[in-house]
C-alpha cells in the first residue's frame, strides 16, 4: 500500500487544476511583454488570474504580485522592505521557516538591520506581552511571523499581531505558505501589510506563489531585470503556473469547509490511534491538539528505541511518506531547527504527519498499525 502523508511538504495535483493548465500549455505560449495577439493574448490570461485571485483574498489586483513560490516571496517582502523603507530592526522567531531565518540574520550579519527574537513558551507559541516589549523599545520595526508552523502546526494569533504592529507603527510580514488555500484570508481584515502564497501547497503547480503588498507601500524589485509584474519582479512570467494557481485557489475556497472536516476527522483518528497503540508517545507544539493548531499537520515524538535512526526509511519501505522535520533540511544532518528550539529529546524519532484532502481513514490506520508493528519488534531503551 502507497501512503502519502507529506502534503506540508507538497501536495498532489489536483485534476482540475490540471485541466486548466493544459489548454494554456498548448496554445498560450506568447510572451506577455509582447506587443502582438500571442503576447496579448497570454497577458489577458494573466490578468484574468490576477484578479481571479484578488477577489478571493478580498484584495485588489494590483495588490498581487507573481512570485516562483513562497521563497521568493519572503524574500522579497523582507528584503525590500528594508532595503526600500530604511528599517533598521526587525522582529521575528527562532522558529520561522529558513526562507525567513535565514534572510533576517543574512541582513543582520551584514549590519542592515538589529534582529531580535522573540519569546516562545515550551510549545513553540509566540509570547505576546514580550512581542509587545520589544515593539515598544523600537520603533518602525519589521514584524516577520509565520500563521502556520510548518513543523509543528503551531497558530498564530493573526489578529493580535496585527493590531500591535499597528499599534506600534510596525510593518507585519506574515508568512502564511502553510495556510493559505487552508484557511480563509480576508486581506481587506487582515492587518498585515505582506502575505505569501505557494501553489503546490493546495493542490496547484511546483513554482509559482504570489507575494500581497498592502496599498501605500511602495518598494523596490527583489529581482531585477524587466518591467514585468508592473516593475516588481523582472523575469517572463509563468503563464500556464499563473492558471494553475489561481484555479487551486478557487477550489480550495470552494470546498474548504468540507476538506476541512475530512482532514480533522483524520488527524482526530491518527491522535487517538497513535495513543492507543504505542505507549509513551508525544506529539510536539500544539500539533496534537484539535484547536489552536493546524489542522494538516501532527508531529510526533516516539519513545527512544533501537530504530529510531532508521525509522523514516522503514516507514519509506512500507509504502508510507513521511518528513522528519522541515522538508526544505531533509538530506541534510542537521536536525531540525524547530525541533532543536523547543528542546525535544534528540533520543526520540520524531515523524511528520502532514495531511491532504486524498488522504483516507484506511491510509491513517494501515500508517499507525505500520508503525506499531514496528515498536513492537524493537525493544524500548529505558
Amino acid at each position: 500500500m502507497k501512503v502519502y502523508l507529506d502534503n506540508a511538504a507538497t501536495t498532489p495535483l489536483d485534476p482540475e487544476v490540471l485541466d486548466a493548465m493544459l489548454p494554456i500549455m498548448r496554445e498560450q505560449f506568447g510572451n506577455p511583454s509582447s506587443i502582438h495577439s500571442y503576447g496579448r493574448a497570454a497577458r489577458s490570461v494573466i490578468e484574468r488570474a490576477r484578479k481571479q485571485i484578488a477577489g478571493i483574498l478580498n484584495a485588489a489586483p494590483s495588490e498581487i504580485f507573481f512570485t516562483s513560490g513562497g521563497t521568493e516571496a519572503d524574500n522579497t517582502a523582507i528584503r525590500s522592505s528594508i532595503e526600500t523603507l530604511g528599517l533598521k530592526h526587525a522582529i521575528t522567531s527562532r522558529i520561522e521557516h529558513h526562507a525567513v531565518l535565514h534572510t533576517l540574520e543574512h541582513l543582520q550579519k551584514t549590519g542592515q538591520i538589529e534582529l531580535s527574537f522573540v519569546d516562545l513558551n515550551e510549545n513553540g507559541v509566540v509570547d505576546l506581552p514580550h512581542l509587545e516589549h520589544l515593539l515598544k523599545t523600537h520603533s518602525r520595526s519589521l514584524v516577520s511571523l509565520m500563521h502556520g508552523n510548518n513543523e509543528i502546526g503551531n497558530l498564530l494569533d493573526l489578529d493580535t499581531v496585527g493590531e500591535l504592529c499597528v499599534k506600534y507603527n510596525a510593518l507585519f510580514h506574515c508568512d502564511t505558505v502553510q495556510t493559505m488555500g487552508h484557511y480563509k484570508h480576508d486581506l481587506q481584515q487582515l492587518k498585515a501589510n505582506f502575505i505569501v502564497g505557494a501553489a503546490h501547497k493546495f493542490n496547484g503547480p511546483k513554482g509559482i506563489g504570489f507575494l500581497y503588498v498592502r496599498p501605500g507601500i511602495k518598494i523596490y524589485p527583489y529581482l531585477h531585470g524587466g518591467a514585468q509584474e508592473r516593475n516588481m519582479r523582472g523575469g517572463t512570467e509563468n503563464v500556464y503556473g499563473i492558471v494553475g494557481l489561481a484555479k487551486a485557489l478557487e477550489i480550495a475556497y470552494r470546498d474548504m469547509d468540507s476538506h476541512r472536516s475530512h482532514i480533522e476527522n483524520l488527524k482526530s483518528r491518527m491522535i487517538q490511534k497513535l495513543s492507543e497503540n504505542i505507549e509513551g508517545i508525544r506529539f510536539n507544539g500544539q500539533s496534537g491538539q484539535l484547536e489552536n493548531s493546524l489542522y494538516t499537520v501532527l508531529n510526533v515524538s516516539l519513545p527512544p528505541s533501537d530504530i529510531s535512526d532508521m525509522l523514516l526509511f522503514n516507514l519509506d519501505i512500507a509504502g508510507i511518506a513521511v518528513s522528519g522535520g522541515s522538508a526544505c533540511s531533509s538530506g541534510t544532518e542537521i536536525g531540525s531547527h524547530v525541533l532543536n528550539e523547543l528542546q525535544i529529546d534528540p533520543e526520540r524519532a520524531n515523524v511528520r504527519f502532514s495531511f491532504g484532502k486524498y488522504n483516507t481513514e484506511q491510509e491513517i490506520d494501515y500508517a499507525v498499525g505500520t508503525l506499531a508493528e514496528l515498536y513492537r519488534k524493537e525493544s524500548v531503551l529505558l
